[in-house]
């Protein structure tokens, strides 16, 4: 029989204290690390694999410097296979150690170079892992002289290609993406606090003759709003490449099951939006509602004519009185001449 959501707390509790009756800092600590209706920024661990090279370091810092200040680098070098069960303990107990949700490993060898594994975690335990093998890359420093972002400022993610809805691949490792780099979660944004954009396009590309597969090309842009030249009320951004570009193949996946994956989507109650009766949203997101009313007569109701129409009626009504008139003249008419053949005079004559 699996554990109350409490029973395994006060054993997590036990294990961290030592097996001993945990204290109040133990408790608190517990209390921070609980799931919450509305969670904060995704922590971030980069760290280097077996062997890790200055290349691969670069990729680490850079990474750094633009989830900053929610990521953290450590210099070690990590005794950790990821795609293996000891490799991903280890990178569960990191995770959980240093409080990150999202990780990333580079290392560099002869049938793997330039390789980095980036992941998420749910609950303490992988989630999701994906493979990069990195073609081409230019770091910050390769853009000497540019503006860069803010500390702490949110990306703009754009996503270019069909690929990224037609490959199933694709679709995790852009929800991925966007778990990586989305910083803190805002209601709303302001204008003036976007400074830069990160594009990532798919596109098929053969390499070394064998069949073509999905090449990422991440481009990173400083973003300036200016004022529009032709008078618009919007600003007009003008992009410049900061960096850091790379150029990227999907290596190996390791997605979770459909049941892990259905649980980790699973939202509270409390966060879901009650839904109101009568109102959904068209495409266009404008708001449409439904009245509810009893059943009208419509036939019976006599609304405001205008003066034209009520000349028409009168005159519709002159003529019909009129043609009315006629018709009881020529009946009369024609009973006199009856009653003036049967008789030999006439009603008047009497």
């Amino acid at each position: 029989m699996a554990p109350t959501p409490h029973q395994a707390k006060q054993a997590k509790a036990k294990l961290i204290s030592g097996g001993k009756q945990p204290k109040a800092r133990v408790q608190r600590y517990l209390k921070t690390t609980e799931s919450q209706l509305k969670e904060g920024a995704k922590g971030s661990l980069l760290l280097k694999g077996i062997r890790c090279s200055d290349a691969m370091s670069t990729v680490l810092k850079d990474m750094r410097s633009v989830q900053a200040p929610h990521a953290k680098l450590l210099s070690k070098n990590n005794m950790i296979v990821p795609f293996d069960d000891e490799g991903q303990q280890s990178l569960e107990f990191l995770t959980t150690k240093n409080d990150a949700s999202v990780f990333a490993l580079a290392s560099h060898n002869k049938k793997r170079p330039n390789n980095l594994v980036i992941g998420r975690t749910f609950d303490r335990r992988v989630l999701d892992m994906v493979e990069l093998g990195i073609l081409q890359y230019r770091s910050l420093g390769d853009f000497p002289g540019l503006p860069k972002q803010r500390v702490g400022s949110k990306p703009l993610l754009q996503f270019v290609g069909d690929l990224w809805s037609s490959d199933i691949n694709l679709k995790r490792l852009q929800n991925l993406l966007i778990d990586l780099y989305r910083g803190d979660p805002v209601d709303s944004l302001i204008l003036s606090g976007l400074d830069h954009v990160m594009v990532f396009t798919a596109a098929e590309a053969s390499i070394g003759g064998v069949e073509p597969s999905p090449i990422i090309h991440q481009r990173t842009y400083y973003m300036k709003l200016k004022k529009d030249p032709k008078g618009g009320k919007a600003p007009v951004p003008y992009l410049t490449p900061s960096g850091p570009d790379m150029d990227f193949k999907v290596r190996r996946t390791e997605f979770a099951s459909p049941d892990l994956w259905k649980l980790a989507m699973k939202q509270p109650q409390g966060v879901k939006a009650k839904k109101k009766k009568n109102q959904t949203t068209n495409i266009f997101g404008e708001t449409i509602g439904r009245l509810h009313l009893e059943r009208q007569d419509i036939d019976s109701r006599s609304g405001k004519k205008s003066k034209a129409l009520r000349m028409a009626d009168k005159l519709d009504k002159a003529e019909a009185k009129a043609a009315l008139e006629d018709e009881l003249g020529r009946e009369e008419e024609e009973m006199d001449n009856e009653f003036q053949q049967a008789y030999g005079f006439s009603k008047g004559d009497m």
